[in-house]
């Protein structure tokens, strides 16, 4: 087992010879000492080196839009603006399709004229807040018993500072 750690640590740092030649004159155009170590040393520099500079280039240009996932911030501006615009304009329709249905009442005589009002009509399908159910549920109202007595039991860190000022 030791021979083959010998021999394999040999051949790793065993000097060779790269010559590169002109095949026509078989002039030495330049040579490397070289030994496998140090080959493989320089191509694991040299692929760190480009998975570096290729994520650098993905990370800081606009190539970066190209990755499956990422939206680039026009894009999100963009959703932002859109979602906004249809929310006014599903209001607009809610209002414009109560309006109708008041004008239809009118024509058919389900309602005067003179109590139709375009203001009423549209303050009905406006939300009001107050509709809202905002009373805790049992299960809120145990789970905020059960944060009270917790909160009670641990002292909070101004207090425990307070009491290691006195001391």
């Amino acid at each position: 087992m030791s021979k083959k750690k010998k021999s394999f640590r040999r051949k790793l740092f065993n000097k060779n010879r790269l010559v590169i030649l002109n095949e026509d004159t078989f002039e030495e155009l330049f040579s490397f000492k070289l030994n496998l170590m140090n080959v493989f040393v320089t191509f694991t520099l040299g692929g760190i080196f480009l998975i570096l500079i290729t994520t650098f280039i993905i990370a800081f240009t606009p190539l970066r839009e190209f990755i499956p996932g990422y939206s680039s911030t026009e894009l999100k501006r963009n959703a932002t603006k859109l979602a906004i615009k249809s929310d006014s304009l599903e209001t607009a329709l809610r209002q414009n399709e109560a309006y109708i249905k008041g004008v239809q009442k009118v024509l058919k005589g389900e309602l005067e004229y003179s109590k139709f009002n375009k203001d009423s009509i549209l303050a009905e399908t406006v939300e009001n807040p107050s509709d809202l159910n905002m009373k805790a549920s049992d299960a809120e109202i145990k789970l905020r018993d059960e944060v009270a007595k917790t909160e009670k039991e641990q002292p909070t860190k101004s207090q425990e500072k307070k009491k290691s000022d006195k001391k």
